[in-house]
């Protein structure tokens, strides 16, 4: 076929690769956090900043990565992500200050915000000219996720037990520069003439900062303190001007247009709502096996890769045949209603609890919940996304997914240090705090299913038939292309 890339299949290694480093950042840190913490003084408030330092790096500036990607080519701002990346993982791992650790993290975000809209981008330009091929190359794509989850708990465990936590970021600067080798084989694209919305990249991360920063302070402060007040109005402002630029300016990162496209405001409402709830299970589970049960940081990694293995077999073999035959919107709406039923299971963990019966099977559902609902989201929300669209629509539902992790971690921070989670070495009160975090994120993931089921609209009949019942051959492909045609749901 003429303009077909013969090298496409090549080049999704290396995209499937960046996707898989790019997940694996935000897990292969969650064993170390214990480690780092000790080392580097944190507190146990401050210790989420190693997180949201990279989520609202990386959240705040996908759109930005997307506009970047579509003006000056993807493969240019892939390459320069991975550049970033590298430096800011130098950085992570040389860090003898919590400061300079925060910084290192931010600088990694900056680099993911980046790499992830541009190989979303090539990989429509790859495989964008066959439905067939591009559903195969959705769905190895997607696996690459739930992947890199796997490995970067495992690597973790390994690295800071055996190591030191510094390996957890040591490792980046390898794979990136095997990775930066091999970016020949991705497609060039001649750059094109457009401005940059700089101010409205600002505003909105400096909003979300400002308000991630407010509402972990609110509990030694006090909610209703003036400065508390004050910086969550300074947010609201700084989100208010962003909008009010994407109105002003001729080239914005986020065109209000795009938000007419049916389906996309449900469908991000869930990712953020999933994010919310899933992210600070991780944080906190973690903590949970290693503050409370005593796990040393290898033990902790591969408790938990029962459930990142569960989340990988669905993902990739059963969630794109159920995708087809049920649809996005009843997949969302069930995948939230589980996850928050395992939440509600965590939240009955106590201070000499026991793995087998406390953590595991709860964790197993929880994680059921995770793998019904985040690819559905994720298809719906870009579904309806012209081709020329792609980076813009990738950084919007993954901005919504981070800013969701972001704010849900820092809320549900602050809620489990009023019940407790702050006194290191009190058991029934870690437990009592990790405890009140599970119960408030399962409420947010009830809310999202809930809301889903009530606002998503669903596929139209001709579609549903269409996917109702694939064959089993091809099941993954249809159902993950018939979720990329469905631009007028």
């Amino acid at each position: 076929m003429d303009g077909v890339n013969p090298r496409r299949w090549w080049a999704l290694l290396v995209l499937a690769t960046a996707q898989f480093m790019v997940i694996m950042d935000t897990s292969i840190i969650g064993v170390a956090l214990p480690e780092m913490q000790k080392d580097l003084g944190f507190s146990q408030g401050d210790l989420q900043w190693v997180f949201n330092a990279y989520v609202i790096a990386f959240g705040g500036l996908l759109l930005l990565g997307g506009r970047l990607s579509d003006l000056l080519g993807a493969r240019k701002v892939f390459v320069g992500g991975w550049s970033v990346l590298i430096a800011g993982s130098v950085v992570a791992a040389a860090a003898q200050t919590a400061w300079v650790e925060v910084a290192g993290r931010a600088v990694q975000g900056v680099g993911g915000a980046l790499i992830a809209p541009a190989a979303m981008t090539l990989l429509m330009m790859l495989f964008g000219h066959d439905p067939k091929e591009l559903g195969k190359a959705m769905a190895l794509y997607g696996a690459a996720a739930p992947a890199g989850g796997t490995a970067g708990v495992f690597l973790g465990g390994v690295f800071t037990e055996w190591l030191s936590w510094p390996w957890v970021f040591v490792i980046y600067v390898p794979i990136g520069l095997a990775t930066l080798a091999a970016t020949g084989l991705l497609p060039a694209v001649a750059p094109r003439r457009g401005a940059v919305d700089v101010l409205g990249a600002a505003f909105v991360t400096a909003g979300l900062a400002l308000a991630v920063y407010a509402v972990v302070r609110a509990p030694e402060i006090g909610w209703g303190a003036t400065a508390t007040v004050l910086q969550l109005l300074g947010a609201a402002l700084l989100l208010g001007l962003f909008i009010g630029v994407q109105r002003a300016v001729r080239a914005p990162l986020m065109p209000l247009g795009v938000w007419r496209i049916p389906r996309l405001g449900s469908a991000n409402l869930a990712m953020a709502l999933l994010g919310a709830a899933w992210i600070p299970m991780w944080y906190f589970l973690n903590l949970y096996l290693q503050q409370v049960l005593g796990y040393g940081a290898f033990a902790s990694g591969a408790a938990l890769l029962p459930m990142t293995g569960l989340l990988m077999i669905f993902m990739t073999a059963v969630t794109a045949r159920l995708l087809g035959r049920f649809g996005a919107k009843r997949l969302i709406g069930a995948g939230l209603l589980v996850l928050a039923a395992g939440l509600v299971w965590l939240s009955a963990v106590g201070p000499t609890g026991s793995f087998v019966i406390d953590v595991l099977p709860a964790s197993l559902v929880a994680a059921l919940g995770m793998s019904l609902a985040y690819i559905p989201a994720m298809m719906a929300a870009m579904s309806g996304a012209p081709q020329e669209q792609a980076g813009l629509a990738s950084g919007i539902v993954n901005t919504t997914y981070q800013v969701g992790s972001a704010l849900g971690l820092a809320a549900l921070t602050a809620l489990a240090t009023s019940q407790g989670a702050g006194r290191l070495g009190d058991l029934p009160a870690l437990t009592d705090g990790f405890s009140a975090a599970f119960l408030g994120a399962a409420g947010i993931a009830a809310v999202g299913g809930v809301v889903t089921l009530a606002l998503m609209r669903r596929e139209p009949a001709a579609t549903a038939t269409a996917t109702a019942a694939p064959d089993s051959d091809s099941a993954p492909d249809s159902a993950s292309a018939s979720a990329s045609e469905e631009a007028g749901v």
